[in-house]
């Protein structure tokens, strides 16, 4: 697995991804770009048309609510998808999430996010409350993904 920044690298001394035997286990992703240094802290900071797709109104005081979660949300659940893509896999691989968050009343927003990501039967998931994500308070979520990508190319149903 490649590991540099504009791949999921991560922000410290730890794997960002590691593949064991049939199954890639992805570290906590972020909303943070370590190519760019950029936190991801609304709308402004993803693609426009994505932004528009999430519910983006252009009236400051109601992106400025939802725009911060929605953004994070798209941006950790695309970089899963990137990283599973580059394994050879797809988001229907990815089986289990583990999604960590600062505040729960985010889960509606993020949960809609989701649903495009995992548009078929959902992964199993775990969903904490936390008090505090690294690098700053600015991070909202933290995704853990596991998926099954066996080696040989086939899959059990």
């Amino acid at each position: 697995m490649s590991n540099d920044a504009t791949n999921g690298a991560p922000l410290a001394r730890y794997a960002a991804a590691k593949r064991v035997g049939d199954f890639i286990f992805l570290s906590g992703v972020i909303a943070v770009d370590p190519a760019r240094r950029l936190i991801v802290r609304g709308f402004d900071d993803i693609p426009g048309e994505i932004a528009d797709s999430l519910g983006r109104t252009g009236e400051f005081s109601s992106d400025i609510k939802q725009g911060p979660i929605l953004a994070q949300s798209w941006y950790v659940l695309d970089a899963i998808r990137q990283i599973i893509e580059r394994e050879g896999g797809q988001m229907s691989d990815v089986f289990k999430l583990v999604q960590y968050f600062r505040n729960l009343d985010h889960f509606p927003a993020y949960s809609a996010v989701r649903r495009t990501f995992f548009p078929g039967e959902p992964p199993v998931s775990t969903v904490v409350e936390v008090s505090a994500m690294l690098p700053t308070e600015d991070i909202l979520i933290e995704v853990e993904a596991t998926a099954y990508l066996p080696l040989g190319g086939t899959k059990e149903s």
